[in-house]
């Protein structure tokens, strides 16, 4: 009997989970390691100023920003132009040749409608094919989340691997009643516990081809849910007298509706460089009255006397110590040196967040929703 032919479709892994999982602290692990050198990395952020990427240290021409909005609204624009680009320009040797393709979602994203796209689009099933989904899960704040956020849920229902991170920061209890609840929405996929963000190439590889039927039953009743969405989209829309819709069914302008409404991102820009003290003073603040809000808190600052930008991130009532980049970014929102941090919160508003930062700080800050 022949052997079957060997699949040679670039093999394509998510990186997913929910905001401050520590993904891109993962994925500059994994990218440090020489077997992933031949892998094109594409990045989506929520919000109108991208950051994440400026923290990766894989910077060529294989790392693609994907800037338009959240992937997963958005997967069947930047996401299909992207691997259709990656794959031309490998043909064309514009780039090394590639191994692989990961894509680091935003924390907000729905796996689900990538997951559709990578198995059912004919141009990209036929050169790349989802060799799974790993997910991030963050040690200290998963049972809030999973009970506040569908997103989340879903992020873990779906994976084929679940990375538990920051294991360093809880002891033995928490972490084994964390991974009780990850086990009860996924009982199959490995849960490997991450400590320090240390992680090697094999927490990703050999995870096999997507496979919807080894998960929980709603995984697939999700994935038929986007099949029918994507039905409707290539459908013209009908109206007056002869539109009809099921009874009960949302109309079609809400059902693309993907996250909590009371989610939103807006940006705080500073025209002058910032003093510190002023500044933490302002941010811990923010923290401590508003914490549960904050879903994630970070950005570039240009502070008074440093003459490198220092990077602020927050997940809800935590501040994580900050570090600085080697230099200015040359391109992009932050090519001016001006100070930017992005908010991704749940009900807030951001005159609250602008006036309590530019009380003490000294400057208020200019608001871009």
């Amino acid at each position: 009997m022949s052997q079957p032919a060997a699949d040679r479709r670039v093999p394509v892994m998510v990186l997913t989970g929910f905001l401050g999982a520590g993904k891109t602290t993962l994925l500059n692990r994994l990218l440090r390691d020489p077997s992933m050198s031949r892998t094109a990395v594409l990045i989506n952020e929520f919000g109108e100023i991208g950051v994440d990427h400026h923290l990766v240290s894989k910077v060529d021409d294989s790392l693609v920003v994907l800037d338009s909005g959240c992937i997963c609204c958005s997967v069947q624009g930047d996401l299909l132009r992207a691997l259709k680009d990656v794959f031309q320009r490998g043909v064309r040797r514009e780039i090394d040749p590639v191994e692989r393709v990961l894509i680091e979602t935003t924390g907000l994203a729905d796996p689900a409608p990538i997951i559709h796209t990578l198995m059912q689009d004919f141009f990209v099933s036929a050169r790349f094919r989802c060799d799974g989904v790993i997910t991030a899960v963050d040690a200290t704040h998963a049972p809030a989340q999973l009970d506040r956020h569908r997103e989340a849920v879903r992020q873990v229902a779906m994976a084929d691997r679940l990375l538990l991170t920051k294991c360093d920061l809880v002891d033995a209890a928490e972490r084994t009643a964390v991974i009780d609840r990850l086990r009860t929405l996924n009982p199959g996929a490995p849960l490997i516990e991450v400590f320090d963000g240390v992680v090697g190439p094999e927490a990703i590889e050999a995870c096999g081809i997507y496979d919807p039927g080894s998960k929980l039953p709603d995984v697939e009743v999700w994935l038929g849910e986007e099949a029918a969405r994507a039905r409707a989209q290539r459908t013209p829309a009908v109206t007056g007298p002869a539109a009809w819709r099921r009874p009960g069914a949302a109309p079609a302008a809400t059902q693309s509706v993907r996250h909590d409404a009371d989610v939103r991102s807006f940006v705080l820009s500073f025209d002058e460089p910032l003093d510190w003290l002023g500044f933490s003073e302002g941010l811990s603040l923010l923290l401590q009255v508003y914490g549960e809000r904050l879903l994630r808190v970070k950005g570039l600052l240009n502070v008074s006397g440093d003459p490198l930008p220092r990077i602020v991130q927050c997940v809800q009532h935590v501040g994580y110590p900050p570090a600085s980049l080697p230099a200015w970014p040359e391109s992009g929102p932050y090519a001016d040196r001006r100070s930017r941090l992005v908010f991704i919160v749940r009900d807030l508003p951001q005159e609250e967040v602008a006036n309590i930062l530019g009380s003490l700080c000294g400057q208020l800050p200019v608001t871009q929703a």
